[in-house]
């Protein structure tokens, strides 16, 4: 149990039976009446939304949330092998539970799993990764300079937009959480 004093980005909490992950808190004293603490909770599981407010001081259920260091090893058919890196234990993770971390998961990459109870609830990428472009059309002469896009495919099948002048083959650095080309990356 903590107060509503004590909630931070990231913290998880038990509502409901449901639990709940805390995007952004405000805490506000009104001129007149008491102190109250507004959310915005997104759902663990379900990824939904939602704007909550507590009254100041009250007492909410925190959930236990383990987040481990592992590794990404396959995908079996049912999900996503990962290797503790600490105790070399594999844990398969849900399709569900992997999200859209998956357009961006090679072999041996690093991620951060959280797990409540020895549940597995979400992955978590680095801001962002390195990966080579596999397939482009290829830019047309005379618009190198200009600031268009193309489709790209990279090694994992996403698809991403880049500027016209990159190649297939060429690396690049992606960001994990809105699939945006970041720049070029030179070995």
């Amino acid at each position: 149990m903590a107060t509503t004093n004590d909630l931070k980005n990231g913290t998880v909490l038990n509502i409901d039976g449901q639990l709940w992950s805390v995007v952004e808190f405000q805490h506000v004293k009104p001129g007149k009446g008491p102190a109250f603490v507004r959310t915005k909770l997104k759902g663990v599981l379900s990824g939904k939304v939602v704007a909550k407010t507590f009254n100041a001081g009250v007492k909410v259920e925190t959930a236990n949330v383990d987040r481990r260091d592992m590794q990404y090893l396959y995908a079996d058919g049912t999900g996503y092998v990962f290797m503790d890196t600490s105790n070399y234990e594999q844990l398969t993770v849900p399709e569900a539970a992997v999200g859209t971390a998956a357009n961006f998961l090679l072999e041996g990459a690093e991620a951060i799993v959280a797990l409540h109870e020895e549940t597995p609830l979400y992955v978590e990428l680095p801001t962002s990764v390195v990966m080579e472009i596999t397939y482009t059309e290829p830019g047309l002469q005379g618009d190198r300079s200009s600031a268009g896009t193309k489709p790209a495919t990279i090694e994992t099948g996403y698809q991403i937009q880049v500027p016209l002048f990159l190649e297939a083959g060429t690396k690049v650095k992606v960001d994990t959480r809105s699939g945006d080309y970041l720049g070029r990356v030179n070995d």
